[in-house]
């Protein structure tokens, strides 16, 4: 039993958004949106979890909207932002879409430009945090080699 007012798209924080998902699964296609996020989000704005995102209202999309945007003003915890203590500004603050992808690499050019640990493995292609590479990210480093025995 479709509504006349559902929408098989919807478009929240410049994105658009599958009607037929449940609204807390259909906000985690947002780039910067996870499956707490969401859930925050939701909660904040009144909206049930298990309602499909093409029977939002005007208001509940737009409400939805500005926690996205905004999840600071709205009173969400700063542990729930994605960008906490920023290189430039020093605040913290919640990055969405095209800007979170610009901003992952301008982060990973300044670990590289200070020549830091974790930027010359980056740009070497290996991992960063201290994983063993004898086994594992053989993708990186060639196939394994065997012996090779004499004839």
């Amino acid at each position: 039993m479709e509504k006349e007012s559902f929408k098989h798209i919807v478009r929240i924080a410049n994105t658009d958004v599958d009607g037929k998902k449940q609204i807390v699964i259909a906000l985690q296609k947002i780039k910067g949106v996870g499956h707490i996020f969401s859930n925050m989000a939701c909660v904040l704005s009144g909206v049930q979890k298990q309602k499909k995102a093409g029977n939002l209202s005007e208001k509940e999309a737009q409400k939805l909207n500005e926690i996205i945007t905004n999840p600071k003003k709205h009173g969400a915890s700063t542990w729930m932002l994605n960008r906490r203590k920023d290189i430039e500004s020093g605040e913290d603050k919640h990055i969405l879409t095209s800007d979170l992808q610009f901003q992952l690499t301008t982060d990973k050019k300044r670990l590289q430009k200070i020549k830091s640990y974790r930027g010359l493995r980056g740009a070497a292609g290996l991992p960063v945090r201290g994983q063993r590479t004898k086994s594992n990210f053989r993708r990186n480093k060639g196939k394994a080699m065997g012996v090779k025995r004499k004839k």
